[in-house]
């Protein structure tokens, strides 16, 4: 599986989330609303989730092992640096 699109929507108000990611698999599947967070041990990805009935959030579409999250996370965090050294990038 190789990542061949990451767009990031950088966010400009306050608080702790500071991107919204779309990743491209394969130049044939989307996974959009990837939020980059910013917590107390420092930046990470969270996956697309909805809230069920019960209050919880779930996530909608996410990884099945450590190693393929891991390698998300590098390659949306990598994105959102360059992102952010480009000052006419997509904000909201």
């Amino acid at each position: 599986m190789q990542i061949t699109d990451v767009r990031v929507r950088k966010i400009t108000k306050e608080g702790k989330m500071k991107a919204i990611v779309s990743i491209t698999l394969d130049d044939e599947f989307v996974v959009h609303d990837i939020k980059v967070i910013e917590g107390e041990k420092g930046i990470f990805i969270a996956m697309p989730s909805k809230k069920s009935a019960d209050g919880e959030h779930r996530d909608v579409a996410h990884p099945i092992n450590s190693a393929t999250r891991e390698h998300i996370q590098n390659v949306i965090l990598e994105s959102y640096q360059k992102a952010l050294a480009m000052p006419d990038a997509y904000e909201e």
